[in-house]
């Protein structure tokens, strides 16, 4: 039986994304047709090299100080802070043996202020180290909180607005370090994710391997931070709340290694994920669904 599951995995995943253990890498955009033939129509991923080198951003969002005084005069920005960069995850509820679904301590602050936060907590060897902070607010945050960029870059993506027939619905700016970690998730959107400094590295799975996730539903909980003592608290929502969430954690630390593999064994012992790292200039196209 086992043999018979890991055919059908590895069938299903060449009818969808081929026979290479590699996403497609295309060295320049595509065409508008090309793009929604070969990837959207067939629901499949692609990283994308030269796509926004013409970008003012690559070059002056690299300088602390142009962003600084570029957003001097803007409202201030959502910093979300979580004791060890994982942010929307499962986390042990204190004093317990059972997990919750974890969302960040979020707070307003200047821009400059948001940024030294990112990058004075990013040693994880620090002994004063309390937080990691993670500018990754959603609905939008880049039309709204950070405006005052839009002309450092492209308000969307010509030959992907052509292809999906839309213009964007939401464009976010998402700005961390090394510790920021987005725990494995799926929501319903066309996404293009565009680096502008740094690299950013992905898992993907393909929507057939839904089942490998062990999807269950967590009661939602919330750290909230005290600058006084420097401590995070963590508490359920009240009324209560159950979000339905990914139960495995892709990165597994020697000692908790073998309980993991044996609670969920058809990811750990089917298809590896697709590996995707992508750098200032390239974007990666994914729908999750």
């Amino acid at each position: 039986m086992k043999k018979e599951l890991e055919a059908l995995w590895e069938e299903v995943r060449e009818l969808s994304l081929g026979n290479s253990t590699e996403i497609d890498h295309l060295n320049s955009p595509p065409t508008p047709l090309q793009f929604l033939r070969d990837y959207v129509s067939q629901n499949k991923p692609c990283l994308i090299s030269s796509a926004t080198l013409h970008w003012p951003a690559l070059s002056s969002w690299s300088q602390h100080t142009y962003l600084t005084q570029s957003l001097s005069a803007s409202p201030n920005v959502s910093v979300h802070l979580t004791p060890h960069g994982n942010a929307d995850a499962l986390v042990p509820f204190p004093n317990t043996n059972n997990l919750c679904f974890a969302s960040p301590h979020v707070q307003q602050l200047p821009f400059r202020e948001a940024l030294h936060l990112i990058t004075t907590n990013s040693d994880s060897n620090s002994n004063t180290q309390k937080f990691v902070a993670y500018l990754q607010q959603q609905n939008d945050c880049f039309r709204s909180e950070y405006s005052a960029l839009s002309s450092d870059c492209d308000d969307h993506i010509q030959w992907a607005t052509e292809a999906l027939g839309s213009l964007p619905e939401a464009v976010n700016l998402w700005i961390g370090n090394h510790r920021s970690v987005t725990s494995f998730h799926k929501d319903h959107y066309e996404n293009l994710y565009a680096v502008v400094s740094g690299e950013k590295h992905f898992l993907l799975l393909p929507p057939t391997d839904y089942h490998r996730m062990y999807i269950r539903n967590y009661p939602a909980a919330r750290y909230s931070y005290s600058q006084e003592s420097g401590e995070f608290a963590l508490e359920l929502e009240k009324p209560a709340r159950y979000v339905p969430w990914c139960s495995v954690n892709p990165y597994l630390s020697p000692e908790n290694m073998e309980a993991e593999m044996s609670k969920f064994p058809l990811y750990f012992n089917g298809p590896k994920p697709f590996q995707c790292t992508v750098k200032p200039g390239q974007i990666l196209y994914f729908k999750q669904n």
